[in-house]
């Protein structure tokens, strides 16, 4: 069985804060406070003080990762857990890369592009939002986090490097941003295998193999082929067959090309 994990706060899906709302207001867009609002307190915007950015912040630590949830992992890791690991993969880049990237911005940027999913949540393929309202809501609680809650700490540096890091990870353009896209995928095959592995064999979660595909830069697929050949490994010690994800359906593989896509820029998404 999949180790569970204590679970303090219920994850904010794509309705998140709407459903309590009267009628007449359930058809208003998507904002910051649609969460906000529901939650006991409310942050106090535009003050000196890191506190109520750090507090927010507390929410990644708690809200779990969705796609995990559709395979009967209720209490699996948190967004927190996935970019923490991600942070720690940039710093093991091999020469190769590391001679061509700015490995600590790489790092920053492992840090905080899901910081957005603190209010907008994870947004998966299957939850029906189209992707220009997802970057939209990710866009909006990004202003809000860097600008309403950072703008007037220390003069409001950090948040505009917060800022300009995470654009520059959705723009998908640098080298940086690439490898951190890349990063991303591998730390989710990293946690697919895990999980399988902590299942002894009675959980196939080869759909989500499918996403070794869009990794481009050739040191990650490296790595990547090593964990799928670990996989396979493992599979065959318990004498199964698992699915290797490479056939998901027209309408899934168009979901994943868009949801995994490097960046807006990179995948026209």
């Amino acid at each position: 069985m999949v180790e569970q994990a204590l679970q303090t706060n219920d994850p904010p899906g794509p309705t998140s804060g709407i459903s309590s709302q009267p009628p007449s207001a359930q058809t208003a867009p998507w904002t910051p406070h649609t969460v906000l609002s529901t939650l006991p307190d409310i942050p106090t915007p535009h003050t000196s003080s890191p506190l109520p950015f750090l507090h927010i912040l507390s929410r990644l630590k708690t809200t779990k990762r969705e796609g995990w949830r559709r395979f009967g992992i209720a209490h699996g890791e948190s967004i927190a857990d996935h970019m923490y690991r991600m942070s720690i993969l940039t710093m093991l880049a091999p020469a190769s890369l590391t001679s061509r990237l700015n490995i600590p911005r790489c790092t920053q940027m492992a840090l905080v592009h899901d910081m957005a999913e603190s209010l907008v949540g994870d947004i998966t393929p299957v939850d029906g939002v189209l992707k220009a309202e997802k970057s939209r809501r990710e866009t909006a609680t990004m202003s809000y986090l860097c600008g309403d809650l950072l703008g007037k700490v220390g003069g409001g540096v950090a948040g505009e490097e917060m800022r300009a890091v995470w654009q520059e990870y959705e723009d998908g353009e640098t080298l940086e941003a690439r490898f951190v896209h890349d990063v991303d995928k591998m730390e989710l095959l990293l946690q697919m295998m895990e999980y399988e592995r902590a299942a002894q064999g009675t959980l196939d979660l080869g759909e989500f193999a499918w996403v070794a595909k869009r990794i481009e830069l050739p040191e990650v697929r490296a790595w990547c082929e090593e964990l799928l050949k670990e996989r396979g490994e493992f599979w065959r010690g318990v004498g199964r067959t698992p699915w290797g994800g490479q056939e998901v359906g027209a309408e899934k593989e168009a979901q994943h090309v868009e949801y995994y896509g490097n960046g807006n820029a990179a995948n026209g998404a």
